[in-house]
């Protein structure tokens, strides 16, 4: 591992002669210093390259890398254009997916904004981001269109259950002789 020549540097350096012990006694808590510093960067670097790794799989999980929107109005047939997309080397996955605000609502009478995302219940069992992170019912029960996911936080705050209500409302709805009337509609978690 190491030769006579290194061997016998590293320990002139490190043992003293007889009249300078405490040069000895010095040298040696300086090689602990800089053995617990390395040690301690090291640790540091591999902690946050796997924080990185874990943040950036979490993030891109459902976001993904790009998004395509529409220019001035909502895209119509995105199903062939994810198709297209699918077809450029190199991308893993295409996933439709529609989003906006809205006002969340219980039947208790709270309420908070909040974005909801619209995805098809195949598209989401191949996110696994999310369909290997459900914690309470499944996604055979994402059927139908009323049926709505919310996360954790969301669930506790509103106190949902499986099968509870939540309503909600958007800012896009119909435009009338009295304005634009907000869309409202119920759905079942």
């Amino acid at each position: 591992m190491f030769s006579a020549f290194e061997r016998a540097v590293a320990g002139r350096y490190l043992r003293a002669r007889r009249g300078e012990r405490f040069v000895s006694v010095i040298a040696g808590f300086s090689l602990i210093g800089i053995a617990l510093g390395v040690a301690t960067l090291i640790i540091v670097m591999s902690v946050m390259g796997g924080f990185k790794v874990d943040l950036l799989n979490r993030i891109l999980g459902f976001n993904g890398h790009l998004g395509v929107y529409g220019s001035g109005a909502p895209l119509t047939n995105y199903d062939g254009l994810a198709e297209k997309i699918r077809t450029i080397p190199d991308v893993v996955s295409a996933t439709p997916v529609v989003d906006g605000q809205v006002l969340l609502t219980d039947g208790r009478g709270s309420s908070t904004g909040g974005l909801v995302r619209g995805i098809r219940q195949s598209d989401l069992k191949s996110l696994h981001a999310v369909s290997d992170h459900i914690l309470a019912g499944s996604l055979e029960a994402f059927q139908g269109d009323d049926a709505i996911a919310v996360g954790v936080g969301l669930a506790r705050r509103f106190g949902l259950g499986i099968g509870s209500q939540l309503t909600l409302v958007s800012p896009e709805g119909a435009a009338t002789a009295f304005g634009t009337i907000p869309r409202v509609r119920a759905y079942r978690v």
